[in-house]
């Protein structure tokens, strides 16, 4: 049965178009006039037959009524008004229901259309508020947690994607990739006119998928862009409606890219034979597949639990000592807030993570062991850098599957006793004496702390930087 507001606009559309009253129609299929009525305002299903009876009397037929396109534009905005008016959101507000009537002309009909769209509008992107964006962050990540930071739907799908394209072994190629995309029916075209906001923008109508311009077009970050893009069209993913919804999707398209870049069987085919070689290493990991060591880092969680029997951590630390992203199902104590969130959280100085700022040598990883309350650990940590910033990436595991990895017989080693701020975060007595209340310092000020979260159309783009950027190129897609 199609919706009950639909199909009740279209059965008085067809009753006025034949001139005839509730009564009337109700004389001439067996029902009360005032039943009629309640079908008409969307608030009764009628059986199939007596639909099919009064389709007969109204000259039309039964798809003709179950059709569930609004009869005239008038309908459509009675339509919307109903079903806005029947939302919890405006059952929440205590206000009364608005009929709209015969009586109602449309620019009135229209403007209160409006307002329930502005409310609905304003509604969602409040939802974006900072606190709830890392309420919904945290719990996508011990929902990951639970699930060992692995997707078997997406594996399988990436699989198969890249056993289409005639890939085989190495690093996924960037034709490859543009073959992924052609088989969905789009093109990839590179531009130095992007919206600065987006990433990527994905054009249905004339089948392109806009990348900006890059020096080696085959390099992981736009083949990474472009799977990303691919990933949304083949998981199907609308508009996210709440920032839970929007995290969700980022999650899916860059675990679906990853997965792509270090697909599954080589991936494990390639970690099983270091584990048994008793010489596992990120950064071989990484230039096997021809990507960044965060992407490989990242991908190792992926695949460590589920295929080689390995619980594991991961963080992404600013050189501030703040956290930027982290996982770990080994027992590691990451830093958090009240709320459970660890992003922004300041990580422990005695932690890999930011003792590898320190070290004069950068360009190969660095080990070390972590005695903490909750065991020891050993880690790895790479630092990179940023336009904006140095960071670091680590890997870690338990004391006890060290074992497998190289740089076990690492002489580094710390204790932490954090959270205890006695470890890392309380100054040492004397100094404290010697210069509280003689020091005045200014603090910097994190620009996204006082930036709005995503809103728009889509979360965290300018819609009308985007539509033009749009229409400029639409031309050069209609000529090529």
């Amino acid at each position: 049965m199609s919706d009950l507001v639909t199909l009740g606009q279209r059965i008085r559309h067809y009753r006025t178009a034949a001139g005839l009253t509730l009564d009337q129609l109700g004389d001439r299929v067996g029902v009360a006039g005032s039943q009629l009525s309640l079908m008409e305002n969307g608030r009764r299903e009628p059986r199939v037959t007596l639909l099919t009876s009064i389709a007969t009397e109204l000259g039309a037929t039964l798809g003709d009524l179950l059709d569930t396109t609004p009869p005239t534009p008038r309908a459509a905005l009675e339509i919307e008004l109903e079903r806005a008016q029947r939302s919890p959101h405006y059952a929440g507000l205590g206000l009364p229901v608005v009929r709209a009537g015969r009586s109602m002309p449309d620019d009135v009909l229209e403007s209160i259309v409006g307002l329930h769209r502005a409310l609905v509008e304003r509604e969602r992107q409040a939802i974006a508020t900072p606190e709830e964006a890392r309420r919904a962050n945290t719990a996508q990540r011990l929902h990951m947690r639970t699930v060992d930071n692995y997707l078997p739907e997406i594996e399988e799908l990436a699989q198969q994607v890249v056993a289409e394209s005639g890939h085989v072994s190495g690093a996924l190629t960037h034709r490859e990739v543009g073959l992924m995309a052609q088989k969905l029916g789009f093109e990839l075209v590179y531009v130095g006119d992007l919206p600065h906001s987006a990433r990527s923008v994905t054009d249905l109508d004339n089948g392109r998928i806009y990348l900006p311009p890059a020096s080696i077009p085959g390099g992981h970050g736009l083949r990474s862009m472009a799977l990303q893009a691919i990933a949304h069209r083949l998981l199907g993913h609308e508009v996210p409606t709440s920032y839970a919804e929007f995290l969700r999707q980022r999650l899916e398209i860059n675990y679906f890219a990853a997965a792509c870049l270090m697909p599954r069987d080589q991936s494990v085919a390639f970690l099983t034979q270091a584990k048994s070689d008793r010489n596992i290493a990120v950064e071989d990991f990484r230039d096997a597949f021809g990507v960044t060591h965060e992407a490989a880092a990242l991908r190792f969680t992926n695949l460590a639990t589920s295929h080689l029997d390995l619980t594991v951590h991961f963080m992404r630390v600013g050189g501030d000592g703040a956290v930027y992203k982290a996982y770990e199902n080994d027992g590691l104590r990451l830093p958090v807030d009240v709320t459970g969130s660890t992003e922004g959280q300041l990580v422990c100085r005695k932690w890999s993570a930011r003792a590898a700022f320190v070290r004069t040598n950068r360009t190969t990883e660095y080990y070390q062991y972590t005695d903490t309350p909750e065991g020891t650990f050993w880690e790895s940590t790479q630092i990179g850098t940023s336009a904006a910033d140095e960071f670091s990436i680590t890997v870690g595991v338990p004391f006890a599957d060290s074992k497998w990895f190289r740089g076990r017989d690492t002489v580094n080693r710390h204790r932490s006793t954090c959270p205890d701020p006695a470890c890392c975060k309380r100054p040492d007595g004397d100094l404290a004496t010697r210069w509280k209340g003689k020091v005045w310092t200014s603090a910097k000020l994190h620009a996204h702390i006082l930036s709005p979260l995503p809103s728009g159309t889509f979360p965290g783009v300018d819609d009308q930087e985007l539509y033009r950027f749009l229409e400029t190129h639409a031309a050069d897609a209609a000529v090529d």
